[in-house]
């Protein structure tokens, strides 16, 4: 075969990059194309965040392509539509393509599927791109189940089954001549007059690999002891660039697990629940947007108590600190994530839904699997085996953040307050308590707790 497309969706590499050596094996050019899919905007899943990481990945990938000879080809639209008519203009007889999970890329998929058939094309869709295993890749023995629903067995058959090998990149991408092409789209094009958070992390293959290698360096070792501290950000902060496949998940299983130390172990579990919810997605790709285990919750929706913990205004330091730290960076520490997720949903008793809307919105690296399902596990309404459990901010404020230093690099109205104190400003009074800018919090815990175990029928 001449030609054949490689379809860049969210595997923006070239390290252990599948899709792309599977098309530089099948044709003697290859025409890399992404396309900035219309569907994406319509849906209103482009925002500023993530449209500003986008933008830099695919500069990034254009850069690395043309060290090798080739160049990113861009086009907007349609993906079908746009990815049909680059194969008709190239006589490209395959168009190669990451496997998706969500609803919107299956079906995405399957149209691809009958548009090229129509014309005589092949689709080629490659497993185990964006996450380290396909999601199909271990099941329940002898249960007729289609997906693990809890993380400890899946986990266990997961490592039992092992990851594929890791492909080098291509030393050479040749290009047919002549193939049309947009501009490399800027964050501005992409997602027009929205406002990047300004901590935001550059975006590029290049950009993650330095971090991590930076990470497995200096940090790897004590992940296990520091990975909750929310002060030490001892965190690989990768996700971003998981997200959007400028790192392979394979490449870092094999690179973690080959060190001894429990700090790399517990970074291979932490892909692998990564894994877990993309294998729970592609069984139940309406768990984007229902519950997966209904707990019949008649949830309450007070529009100040919203709007509060959006703005990090709840009254309660170390919630207000997570997601002030969220606006900031467009990211937000796994810790601080589940802590303001239960203060939303069990606290305040409010829809998942609406807080992961409001990630999805911030988040770098919203991905659909992860967010929506672990939102779930924290509201109870998803995989988790303690479907109550409440996380009191106190409590996890003097577990995690003890000295108050988390909450003094966020919350600055604070800072004035030394070591822990700065948890419970509300124990000020007369005019020290005036001097602090920061509100009274808006539930107090017990009735929020008492309310919540009423409507799950628990007392």
């Amino acid at each position: 075969m001449d030609v054949a497309v490689c379809l860049f969706s969210s595997d923006l590499r070239l390290h252990d990059q599948p899709v792309l050596r599977a098309a530089l094996r099948s044709a003697t050019r290859v025409v890399p194309l992404f396309v900035v899919d219309s569907g994406v905007a319509d849906a209103g899943f482009t925002v500023p965040n993530r449209a500003a990481f986008l933008a830099a990945a695919l500069a990034d990938l254009d850069a690395a392509l043309r060290e090798r000879g080739g160049r990113l080809v861009i086009r907007t639209g349609d993906v079908v539509t746009e990815t049909c008519r680059v194969a008709t203009e190239t006589g490209a007889g395959q168009v190669h393509l990451a496997a998706g999970v969500s609803g919107y890329a299956l079906r995405r998929e399957r149209r691809l599927r009958a548009e090229l058939a129509a014309s005589g094309r092949t689709l080629m869709v490659h497993d185990a791109v964006i996450t380290a295993l396909p999601p199909a890749a271990v099941l329940p023995s002898g249960t007729g189940r289609d997906h693990f629903a809890v993380f400890t067995p899946y986990f266990r058959r997961w490592r039992a089954e092992g990851v594929r090998p890791v492909l080098s990149a291509p030393r050479s991408v040749p290009v047919p001549e002549g193939v049309r092409s947009q501009e490399l789209p800027s964050a501005e094009v992409l997602c027009p007059g929205g406002k990047p958070s300004p901590g935001l992390p550059v975006g590029g293959e290049r950009a993650g690999r330095r971090r991590f290698a930076a990470w497995q360096r200096s940090g790897m070792a004590d992940y296990q002891d520091r990975q909750d501290d929310l002060p030490a950000d001892a965190t690989s902060r990768l996700s971003p660039y998981l997200h959007f496949g400028c790192l392979s998940p394979a490449e870092l299983v094999h690179k973690a697990a080959g060190r001894p130390d429990a700090g790399a172990a517990a970074f291979v579990r932490q892909l692998a629940w990564r894994d877990f919810h993309h294998q729970v997605l592609a069984a139940r790709p309406d768990a984007a947007h229902a519950d997966y285990r209904t707990r019949h919750d008649h949830w309450r929706h007070d529009e100040d108590e919203v709007r509060a913990w959006k703005e990090g205004r709840t009254g309660f330091p170390v919630v207000d600190a997570g997601m002030r730290q969220l606006l900031h960076e467009g990211w937000l520490h796994n810790r601080a994530r589940m802590l303001v997720a239960s203060f939303l949903t069990k606290t305040l008793y409010v829809d998942w839904r609406v807080g992961a809307r409001h990630f999805l919105d911030l988040l770098v690296d919203g991905d659909l699997a992860n967010n929506q399902l672990n939102w779930q596990w924290m509201a109870g309404t998803g995989t988790d085996t303690r479907p109550h459990r409440v996380l009191n901010p106190l409590v996890q404020a003097r577990r995690f953040d003890p000295q108050g230093d988390y909450v003094r690099r966020w919350v600055p109205e604070l800072s004035g307050l030394a070591g822990p104190a700065v948890h419970r400003p509300w124990r000020l009074t007369g005019a020290e308590r005036a001097a602090y800018d920061y509100p009274d919090p808006v539930v107090d815990l017990a009735d929020g707790l008492a309310r919540f175990r009423r409507a799950r029928g628990l007392e």
